[in-house]
């Protein structure tokens, strides 16, 4: 739906179950109309779209792609934007890792993603700016020597080129959002600012290009897992020029209380499916970060963790807090919001990512998926609109 300032804020598909065309269109018309009407009757209302790879070579058919033309004409929906960056399975399965392959060191990478911006101006309504978003370049585990990191700058550079041709031909203002995640390639301001630096000096002759069409995907989960600031690390990247393509309003959990009674409550969050990075910090600053939230708990079960303070990657419900001591990061997603009152116009494609429905401990999965939606769409109009941005 649209806001003030020109923004555009829907909540991202990527939460439900749907490899194929035929599973997310199910999906589509189950789940997200239901909730459209129960937020936004009778007002345009956008959708956050998730596209695997199975699903988007689907729905490139001619046929295909007519039939969903329709049917956003027919419920009065719109698509700004697209979740390009799990490729593959994303739910019922193991993830974890594997939500980093193919990385955008392989061809496979690049020839999905431009798959999405064509199908994005296929449904893009007449003059909207359309991003995708996509993964921070690798897990960082992946990155083993420049190699890779070359092969990952020629095929952004290739996929730049690429929208920027898309946006003359198409009329439409198209942009890529690398989305720095806990233990990605780049997780942090710093690292992604360094990354944008790096592939600036490769490509000195396209710089105007590159930060015109290659922007930063802002998970308010990820930068506070990270313990940074909102308004320092959005700055950031707004002082170097990078533009800030999507913000994804998301909440992680932060526990600074350290009993067996907490502890258990954390091990309710472990699951098999996705990977929910921990950073610590310890009394002198010292931040030691793991690939999963099973991996922290023995650690401190042995006696090798001494920190201070967790912040976990899972993403749990906008409007929802967690059994005490644990805690929300909402106050990040809070701060963003301010930082774009007072700067209107720095972003205009906004979107809630909670996937995580599937894999919530009990007392945050108390209702079903279209009512969960549906508080989440409350909550965050709520803090649009005090900030008269709704």
């Amino acid at each position: 739906m649209e806001l003030a300032n020109g923004i555009h804020l829907a909540y991202c598909t990527n939460i439900h179950r749907g490899e194929s065309w035929e599973e997310t269109f199910r999906s589509l018309n189950r789940y997200t109309l239901e909730v459209r009407n129960r937020v936004c009757p009778g007002g345009a209302y956008a959708i956050g779209l998730r596209l695997g790879a199975s699903a988007a070579h689907e729905l490139s058919d001619p046929a295909t792609l007519l039939n969903f033309q329709k049917w956003l004409e027919k419920n009065n929906c719109y698509v700004f934007t697209i979740n390009g960056f799990p490729y593959g399975n994303f739910h019922g399965t193991r993830v974890k890792e594997q939500v980093y392959l193919p990385d955008w060191s392989s061809r496979d990478r690049l020839d999905y993603t431009k798959r999405l911006f064509d199908l994005l101006c296929d449904i893009l309504p007449e003059g909207m700016e359309g991003s995708v978003s996509t993964l921070p370049g690798s897990f960082k585990r992946f990155v083993t020597g420049n190699e890779r990191v070359s092969a990952m700058e020629k095929n952004l550079a290739e996929v730049v080129e690429y929208i920027d041709e898309l946006s003359e031909k198409t009329g439409h203002d198209l942009h890529l959002g690398l989305e720095p995640e806990p233990l990605g390639y780049f997780e942090t301001s710093e690292e992604t600012v360094n990354f944008f630096d790096r592939i600036l000096d490769s490509y000195p002759g396209e710089r105007e290009t590159f930060l015109r069409r290659l922007g930063v995907n802002y998970d308010t989960c990820h930068l506070a897992v990270e313990y940074e600031r909102a308004g320092e690390s959005l700055g950031r990247f707004q002082q170097k020029g990078i533009r800030l393509s999507k913000v994804h309003l998301s909440s992680g959990l932060w526990l600074a209380e350290f009993s067996e009674s907490s502890l258990q409550k954390l091990r309710g969050f472990c699951d098999e499916v996705y990977l929910h990075q921990v950073v610590a910090v310890d009394n002198a600053g010292r931040f030691h970060r793991y690939e999963d939230l099973d991996l922290a708990l023995e650690a401190r079960q042995r006696g090798r963790d001494r920190a201070i303070e967790w912040r976990i990657h899972f993403h749990i419900p906008l409007h929802a807090s967690p059994q005490p001591p644990l805690q929300p990061t909402s106050d990040h997603i809070q701060d963003t919001l301010d930082f774009f009152q007072v700067g209107p116009g720095l972003c205009h494609q906004f979107e809630m990512e909670t996937y995580t429905w599937e894999v919530l401990p009990e007392d945050l999965a108390n209702s079903d998926v279209v009512d969960q939606l549906v508080r989440e769409h409350q909550w965050t109009l709520a803090e649009f609109s005090a900030r008269g941005m709704a």
